[in-house]
């Protein structure tokens, strides 16, 4: 993890982009090199170098910051970055703009909170995620627990991070991973951890997760966002139930799982390197015989799932040790202007705790009851719209970063969130679904950072201005999407949809969802309705 890193890092900015190596082993100190991509052509025709910074990603087991932890990250984000926070879809926060000479300082300033970036990014196990809901009881201090239990015994073991970033001495003598090994992984590796009332961490799109059973943990394995256009060997893939375990045995399975991804991912193909094409072409016997023969003792069969769902965790409820939390619908999850203004007034006076949801959005926990007018008043003061504000379709979407700054985006995600949604909105009030709950997911590529495969509505970056439209997941996220118009004009989303969303208004059952009535009808009936209204 060290390589030409401290070197490139040292050197002057104006020498240009970071080598392929460096840019590479940077991603498992959890930063990204990247390049205004809006003025690219023009710096190259005016003979400039790209206008180069760096993304950086925090990690923060279960969303869980303080509010100091906030307010130091808020500063950091005002001298190093582009004075904006933005919260992932991972539970995480991340910063753009950050320049080369900033960047030693800012992952220090980071780690002077008891934070960090190392494994963000890069083939190692990224943040761990759970449920965001802040609730006293034993499930959820459960959930948490073991979620920040997993997160700091899965981080790489090397000190490259530390000696590179945070000043300490280099090592005199050759280090090991125990876990994983000289090489690491094939690809990332994500893990969720969920009760079944709440699967907002969409426990079937990571690698593994944990499912609570009244006699420990299901534990599922191979599921995965990603895929590429044009390349059907590449796939989203759910998650299978694979094993039953105690309530002890998260720790030693979760390393088993590791290692299996580690020695049986095709590491000569990145794009096929995840665990899920392991799962999807050697099966779940397998699978549980490899953990088996790796933990020395034979793993239980899993059960069937039980019914998963997805609660709302905006606006008021009570924590159940007399204190609030105030669930905040976060658009793309960016903070910035009043919003982060409000926001660090609001750890600053109240001493509110913040959870990052895996939804992008932010929970104000620990909200004393007599200070909740007065919370209530500081956000509207600066024009902080609360939830009630939202439409239920707007307060369950997420969208990407995309462009200016991803280099794999291939088409907008964050930038046209606002009116991709409001051509949504328009055909949904016009067949009077305002009210419905539609999780509407959008991307600027088909790596699916938005989990767009398992919503009702993914929109999915095909080429600059057009999209690729899925349909036919559900809320909950049990069940994977289908495509039913390629190369959509973003303007043309919303008309797409409206044949389909009209026979949901016509023909739909009691309850029935947009995406439980999209699979009822099937993918052919469905794209001979998007295409009718394509060539209109």
């Amino acid at each position: 993890m060290r390589g030409p890193l401290d070197a490139e890092l040292s050197a002057p900015a104006a020498m240009g982009g970071l080598s392929e190596a460096a840019y590479t082993l940077l991603k498992f100190h959890g930063t990204y090199e990247q390049f205004d991509r809006d003025t690219a052509t023009a710096r190259k025709q005016a003979g400039t170098d790209k206008d180069w910074s760096f993304m950086v990603r925090v990690r923060s087991p279960a969303g869980r910051l303080t509010a100091p932890q906030w307010l130091a990250l808020d500063r950091l984000a005002g001298d190093f970055a582009d004075g904006t926070l933005r919260l992932t879809s991972r539970q995480g926060v991340q910063f753009h703009g950050i320049l080369r000479e900033n960047l030693r300082a800012s992952i220090a300033a980071i780690d002077a909170t008891l934070l960090t970036t190392l494994a963000a990014c890069g083939d190692v196990v990224r943040n761990v995620i759970t449920s965001p809901a802040p609730r006293r009881d034993a499930i959820h201090a459960r959930l948490e627990a073991a979620a920040r239990r997993l997160s700091e015994a899965l981080l790489p073991k090397s000190r490259a991070h530390h000696e590179i970033f945070l000043g300490e001495e280099a090592a005199t003598g050759p280090e090991e991973e125990p876990l994983y090994g000289p090489t690491y992984l094939p690809r990332k590796f994500k893990i969720a951890l969920i009760h079944p009332d709440d699967n907002s961490a969409d426990v079937l799109a990571n690698d593994l997760g944990f499912v609570m059973h009244p006699e420990g943990w299901i534990v599922t394995l191979g599921g995965g966002m990603g895929m590429t256009h044009n390349k059907p060997a590449t796939f989203p893939r759910l998650a299978d139930p694979v094993a039953l375990i105690g309530p002890d045995e998260v720790l030693e399975v979760a390393e088993a799982a590791v290692r299996l991804s580690r020695d049986h991912g095709d590491r000569s193909d990145r794009k096929h390197a995840r665990l899920k094409y392991v799962l999807a072409e050697r099966g779940v016997e397998w699978a549980r015989a490899r953990l088996s023969e790796d933990l020395g003792r034979p793993l239980r069969p899993a059960p069937p799932l039980p019914r998963l769902t997805v609660p709302d965790h905006l606006g008021w409820h009570a924590q159940g040790d007399g204190r609030w939390w105030l669930g905040l619908h976060i658009p793309s999850g960016r903070v910035a202007g009043r919003l982060r203004a409000a926001l660090r007034e609001a750890m600053e006076r109240f001493g509110v705790n913040p959870i990052a949801t895996p939804g992008q959005d932010l929970l104000l926990s620990d909200v004393l009851e007599a200070d909740r007018d007065a919370l209530e008043a500081l956000l509207r003061a600066n024009a902080v719209p609360l939830p009630e504000a939202f439409t239920p379709v707007a307060r369950a979407m997420m969208a990407c970063v995309a462009l200016p700054t991803c280099g794999q985006s291939l088409a907008e995600g964050e930038r046209v969130r606002q009116p991709i949604l409001a051509q949504v909105e328009r055909e949904l009030e016009r067949l009077d679904l305002l009210g419905e709950r539609i999780s509407l997911r959008l991307t600027g590529c088909p790596n699916g950072c938005a989990r767009p495969y398992q919503g009702d509505i993914g929109v999915v970056g095909r080429s600059p201005g057009l999209y690729t439209l899925f349909v036919g997941g559900d809320f909950a996220g049990t069940r994977l999407s289908f495509p039913v118009a390629d190369k959509v004009p973003m303007e043309a989303v919303g008309v797409t949809l409206a044949p389909l969303l009209a026979h949901w208004a016509a023909w739909r059952v009691a309850g029935e969802g947009f995406g439980d009535f999209c699979t009822r009808q099937g993918p052919e009936a469905c794209r001979a309705l998007t295409g009718a209204a394509l060539a209109a």
